[in-house]
Formats: structure tokens, sequence, C-alpha cells
């Protein structure tokens, strides 16, 4: 019985003890997996925290301001750059109506309470932002909103682009002196051909005018001999050889001639002038009216000297055409930089035995008035359509071209005047530029090339 006992005591030792072993592995194993789980955790937390660091960096150091608001409108963040850009810190944002820095849309409605943000779209706006001392400036304002919880956050971004609307002029400043700077040259020399047309012709009369007065003092001296009853043989025959020196029968001939022609330089130097006139109308802060074939006739003369090598020029220009409300001195600087761009096209692919063909063409259209300026150049690829508007876009080498010429036609004509630009083209053929102009006064529109 007693042996019996200690078989029943051993074996209720053994589970015991496989019972213990069985706990201790499941909570080593517990262990490792709390280890584990918590390595896990604290890495995600150090990602985390690297994440909101890199977040906060990028918000410290945004170009664009940036700014979070409730559904009330009141403000709840603002980084450096929004403090900026409104003269303000971020401790004075917060807290006040986000509406208070809009002063109003561009060309649109006081902004009140026009709460564009409740559109889930980004939406990007030109406003005029209000500065803390009451200052406007202007703005370009773009939104969204996101959900957190319970509540709608919502998110500003803002960009000061008086600046770069600046640097926007600079730059077609800078691009319009360098197209002073290659018309001046090229009108220099257009005028600098008739110009020495005339010297050598008032040369030739200065000359010609000498020899003839030596034979008009002879013949003066025969008049008085004559009169006076003495021999006049000698002086007869000392005029007959004095014509031949002189040659008379050939300046007889080559003296009106050379009259016909110092008048022909000194009128094309005349309309040199004319058309630089009226080429270099001063810039005006409103549109007036002007003749848009006389502005076309007076561009291809002051830019002939970028044509004259390559192509000819010809003209089919409406009679009938309205005056153009418009901004005299930009359009000129469209038309000459499409001019130019035409026989650069043209001389890519230009042969010495062939010469290309320019041909511009005006007409009244509905409401508007339309200029087609067509060219018998190299072509636009399809590749390239999309961007050939785009500031600094070029197909040129380095150093060949800005990549500017295009972009100013499309700022004058479609920013400044609210027209349409369309745009045909086939490679090795040649391309169309269709401008069309409202000959009705409005405010200026963003209405889209048609390409």
């Amino acid at each position: 019985m007693q042996l019996v006992d200690q078989d029943v005591l051993q074996r209720s030792l053994d589970r015991e003890r496989r019972a213990r072993k069985e706990a201790e592995a499941l909570l080593e194993e517990k262990s490792l997996a709390l280890y584990l789980a918590n390595q896990e955790l604290e890495s995600t937390a150090a990602a985390l925290r690297e994440e909101a660091k890199r977040s906060s960096t990028v918000l410290r150091n945004a170009a664009e301001g940036i700014v979070t608001f409730d559904q009330r409108g009141i403000i709840e963040s603002a980084n450096p750059a929004a403090s900026r850009i409104f003269a303000s810190t971020a401790e004075l944002l917060t807290g006040t109506d986000v509406r208070q820095l809009v002063a109003r849309e561009v060309d649109g409605p006081e902004f009140g309470t026009n709460l564009f943000w409740t559109s889930r779209q980004d939406q990007r706006r030109n406003c005029l932002g209000q500065r803390s001392d009451g200052t406007r400036f202007e703005m370009e304002l773009s939104g969204s909103r996101v959900q957190l919880d319970n509540r709608l956050l919502f998110t500003w971004f803002l960009r000061d682009v008086t600046k770069r609307k600046e640097l926007e002029r600079r730059l077609a400043f800078a691009q319009k002196m360098e197209s002073v700077g290659q018309l001046a040259a090229g009108v220099a020399h257009e005028i600098n051909t008739p110009m020495q047309y005339v010297g050598d012709n008032l040369s030739f009369l200065c000359k010609a005018f000498d020899k003839l007065s030596t034979l008009l003092e002879l013949y003066d001296a025969l008049h008085s001999k004559s009169g006076a009853g003495d021999d006049v043989d000698e002086l007869c025959q000392l005029i007959e050889e004095k014509k031949k020196t002189i040659k008379l029968p050939f300046l007889q001939a080559e003296i009106p001639s050379a009259i016909q022609q110092a008048t022909m330089g000194a009128s094309r130097v005349g309309d040199i002038v004319a058309a630089m006139k009226e080429f270099s109308h001063p810039g005006t802060q409103e549109k007036t009216y002007v003749d848009l074939n006389k502005a076309v006739e007076s561009t291809i003369t002051i830019s002939r000297h970028e044509w004259k090598y390559v192509a000819d020029v010809e003209t089919e220009l409406d009679p009938l055409l309205p005056q153009l409300p418009c901004f005299p001195g930009d359009l000129n600087q469209a038309l000459l930089n499409l001019i130019v761009n035409a026989a650069h096209a043209i001389g890519e692919r230009m042969t010495e035995s062939a010469r290309g063909r320019i041909t511009i063409q005006t007409l009244h259209d509905g409401d508007d008035a339309v200029v087609r300026i067509s060219d018998t150049g190299s072509g636009i690829p399809d590749s390239v359509r999309e961007k050939i508007f785009e500031p600094f876009f070029t197909t040129k080498p380095v150093g060949k071209g800005t990549g500017q010429g295009l972009s100013i036609v499309y700022s004058v004509v479609v920013e400044k005047h609210g027209g349409t630009i369309e745009l045909e083209s086939e490679v090795g053929k040649g391309t169309t530029f269709i401008l069309r102009l409202p000959l009705e006064v409005s405010l200026p529109c963003d209405k889209s090339n048609n390409l």
C-alpha cells in the first residue's frame, strides 16, 4: 500500500514539474513577444517623432504660408512664412478670424462670407491679402480640408506673388530690351544702306557740279567775248575740249539718275524712321484704338534685317478692318516676336537655292480682329506644342534663344488683351499662328490657348 502511495505521489510530482516547465516556457514566450512588441512600439514612436520633427521642419521652412483653421474660420496655427507674409506672429494670428487675412478676390467680389473652402476640391484664387497694418498685396491662395475625428480642419496655402510679378515684369522688360538691342542693330544697318546710297550719289553730284562749274565759267567767258565782238574761235575750241574732258554726255545722263536714287534713299530712311516711331508707341495704362494694318506694316519694316536674307514677306491686309483697342507697344512686341520667330524657323531649313515665305493676313471675323502669321519653316513637333508658350522653353541651342519670345506673345494676346492663340503646324512644311483679338474693350481675362 505504501508503494502505491509513493507511485501516485511521484506521478503527481512529475505532472507538477511538467506544468511548471510549460508555464515557464509560455512565460518566456510571452516575455519575448512583449519585448518584441515593446521594441516595435519604440521604433514606431521614434519614427513618428522623426516624422513629426520632419513635418515641423518642413512647415517652419516652407516658402508658402500655411494656415490651419476650424469650421468657424478661427486660425489654429500659422507657420513662419505666413507670419512673414502678413507681417505678424503666429501667436497674434492664432485665434483670429482667417477672413481678416483676405481683402477680396482680384477682379472679384469682396471676400466677406464667401467661404469657398467648404468645397472639397482644391481651389486656387488670386486675392488681395491684407496685413495687420492694413496694407494690401497680391496673393495666390489654395485650400483643402481634412476630417479629423469628429471635426473638420481646413488649410490655406498662401503665396505673396508681388515679388514674382515684379520678377515677371523685369524678365519681360529684359526681353524687350534684348529685342530693342537687336532691333537697333538691324535698324542701324537698314538705315546705313540707303544712307550710303544717298552719300555716294551726293558725292558724285558734288564732283559733277565742280566739273560743270568749270564749263559754265567758259560759257560765261564766251558770252562776254561774243557780246564785245571779240574773236571767240579759240574759246569755242577750249569749250569743246572741256566738254570731252568732263564727259558731258555721261554727266547729263547720270545726274538725273543720281538725284532720283538719292531721293529714294532719303525716302527709305524716312519710311524706317516713321515705322520706328509707329512701333515704339509708348506704353499706356489704358487701351487705345490703333490701325492694326499699320502696326503690321511698321513691324515688317523694322524687322526687315531679320527676314530679308531668308524669306520674302507677303501681306493680305483687310482694308475694312476696324481699329483695334489694344496696348500698342505690347501688341507691336508680340507681332515682332512672331515675325522674328518665323524668320528663324525658315533659316533653320533654308538652302542656298530656296528662300522661304512669310505670309501675314489680317481680317475681320465677327467681334474679333484676326492676324494670321504663316511661315514655310521647319514646323513644330507635336511633342513640344504644349510647352512652346512656357517661359524659358526653347528648342534652339544654348545661347541662341531665351525662351521668352512666345511666352511674351501669350502674355500679351491672352492675358493682357483677352484674346486667343491657335496653332497650325506640320513638321517640315511650316507653322501658322492665328491671333484673335476682341474689337470691343474689355477687362483682361484668362482664356487658354487652343492648340
